[in-house]
């Protein structure tokens, strides 16, 4: 099963404490994972850097982030959050227990006020962002481990030069459209510093895949959208959208 799609796995359980709030200056959002002995967790190991990564996507899939949180000694995560509209948001929680195999619990969050869905952005090969263009290359195919190339320029320039991020030179997030499951994706291990990011993802059904990309270049972080469909290798490929994010 993809991941996500539970609160709760293993025995381990993602506790929100607050809510979260629109617009305005970052509030502090808070959050436990319950262990299996009943207390809030408090040993994990690093991966990609950090203890924890904690993604928060709007239903719709047209709002993203990736934040890294903050432990105190008594297992309670702390990050200030802020989301860009009202509307119900998916949650996701990606650790490793120390005790335990990796994991990524999710839960929905409301955030108060009067709310309009979008429709789901059109599949296109390529996302802005800023100054910024990113193309996709590569099929997502249900079923099987398939590798997609990000090629990122600048101004119409192959950037040769991004820098090191969650310990690789891109991080991407893909969560299919209908449930938001959360895929297994990983980065090729690669000594190049762009313009292409490869990864490989695993699809495990059709149908259409928000995928989220985020990359460092002079000292920030951006992040680049795309809608991508999965369909069988009959010539009918996934892609992205312009999409400004960030």
């Amino acid at each position: 099963m993809p991941g996500g799609l539970q609160v709760s796995q293993d025995g381990y359980t993602l506790n929100p404490i607050t809510s979260i709030t629109t617009g305005g200056a970052p509030a502090e959002f808070r959050f436990t994972v319950i262990g299996p002995d009943g207390t809030p967790v408090t040993a994990y190991q690093v991966a990609h850097d950090k203890k924890m990564h904690f993604i928060v996507a709007s239903r719709d899939l047209t709002s993203f982030q990736h934040v890294h949180p903050s432990m105190a000694p008594d297992g309670t995560w702390a990050v200030g959050l802020s989301v860009p509209k009202a509307g119900s948001y998916r949650a996701f929680a990606d650790f490793v227990p120390t005790k335990g195999k990796k994991l990524t619990l999710g839960v929905d969050l409301q955030a108060a006020g009067d709310y309009r869905p979008e429709p789901l952005p059109h599949v296109s090969r390529t996302a802005a962002v800023d100054d910024y263009t990113v193309n996709l290359a590569g099929n997502i195919i249900p079923g099987q481990a398939s590798k997609l190339v990000l090629t990122v320029s600048k101004d119409g320039e192959p950037v040769d030069d991004l820098e090191p991020y969650l310990g690789a030179y891109g991080h991407l997030v893909a969560l299919r459209a209908g449930d938001l499951a959360y895929l297994h994706v990983h980065p090729e291990e690669s000594d190049e510093a762009g313009p292409e990011i490869t990864f490989v993802a695993e699809a495990p059904s059709r149908g259409d895949y928000r995928l989220f990309l985020d990359f460092k270049h002079e000292g920030k972080v951006r992040t680049a959208s795309f809608t991508a469909t999965a369909t069988l290798s009959d010539g009918h490929a996934p892609s992205a959208t312009h999409d400004h994010t960030h």
